[in-house]
């Protein structure tokens, strides 16, 4: 009868360490899923937040103001040297010029008052050369006197002259006040002329011409011939831009949400199953002990 007792006793050591053994691996595997769970979150926060950085880096490029209107220049042989573009851009219009192709130096540029480009052709004085049907200078207001007009507005369409590169390239950009979408796209339409001179802006001091600039002087300021020329055209509407964007963010949060789902499911059903195993192991150990 001892000998029984002492196994019982040993049994009942064995049994309890074992259960000390089932929980503490229950444990283990419970922190286990918690890590799991803990780099999931991790993982899911990451890519929430690169997806949202990025749409945040391409929303900036798209709030952007597109150009109402562009124009392409060319020269009499239909050759195409750069490009011109008009953006409304806080109560002004933001010209952006980009040419090749010219001769160094200061070049005479300006928006003409009609919008045609034709070799050859006739101006409405009947003056003929290249891209003389473009007409005058875009006057704008009915009271403006004279091409750089040092004591009024001017023409609407003077420009900063172009300092053409050694190169032959040139880019410029410059806001203005004196054009709007409604003057540049009228029902005579306009054009951009670069001449092949500087532009003296008709400042003739009173030293070198006691009456001031001549009539020419005023409509030109000496600025040559027109060497290039390009048709004021209105821009594609920006709203598929938008459009693009708005599917990209929907789709992109789809996609996120679904993965952050999937990745939670799949955390949870480990854990039940090792809530079920220590509930198995307790309850046997529980039952062990009633018999004993």
């Amino acid at each position: 009868m001892r000998h029984r007792k002492n196994h019982r006793i040993t049994a009942a050591t064995l049994g309890a360490g074992a259960l000390v053994l089932g929980l503490t691996a229950c444990a283990d595997a419970g922190n286990g899923d918690a890590d799991v769970n803990n780099a999931a979150d991790t993982t899911t926060t990451t890519d929430t937040t690169s997806a949202t950085t990025s749409e945040s880096a391409a929303g900036d490029g798209d709030d952007a103001p597109e150009p109402f209107a562009t124009a392409s220049l060319r020269t009499a042989d239909d050759s195409e040297i750069g490009t011109v573009s008009f953006t409304e851009n806080g109560g002004m219009v933001q010209v952006d010029v980009e040419v090749s192709d010219l001769e160094p130096g200061f070049r005479g540029f300006h928006v003409h008052s009609t919008g045609l480009c034709e070799p050859d052709s006739e101006s409405p004085d009947g003056d003929t050369g290249d891209f003389m049907s473009a007409g005058g200078h875009l006057t704008g207001d009915a009271d403006a006197e004279g091409h750089g007009n040092p004591s009024g507005t001017g023409h609407a369409g003077d420009m900063p002259s172009l300092l053409v590169n050694d190169d032959g390239t040139a880019t410029m950009t410059f806001s203005t006040d004196r054009l709007t979408r409604e003057l540049l796209l009228d029902d005579d339409g306009s054009a951009i002329i670069v001449h092949s001179d500087a532009d003296n802006f008709a400042h003739i001091p009173e030293r070198y011409a006691e009456d001031g600039p001549d009539e020419d002087t005023l409509k030109t300021g000496d600025a040559g011939d027109r060497t290039a020329c390009g048709v004021v055209e209105e821009g594609e509407d920006a709203g598929a831009g938008a459009a693009t964007t708005s599917e990209t963010t929907s789709d992109t949060t789809s996609e996120t949400t679904s993965a952050t789902t999937s990745e939670t499911s799949a955390t949870s059903e480990p854990a039940e199953d090792d809530d079920a195993a220590t509930t198995s192991a307790a309850t046997s150990v529980t039952n062990e002990d009633d018999e004993n």
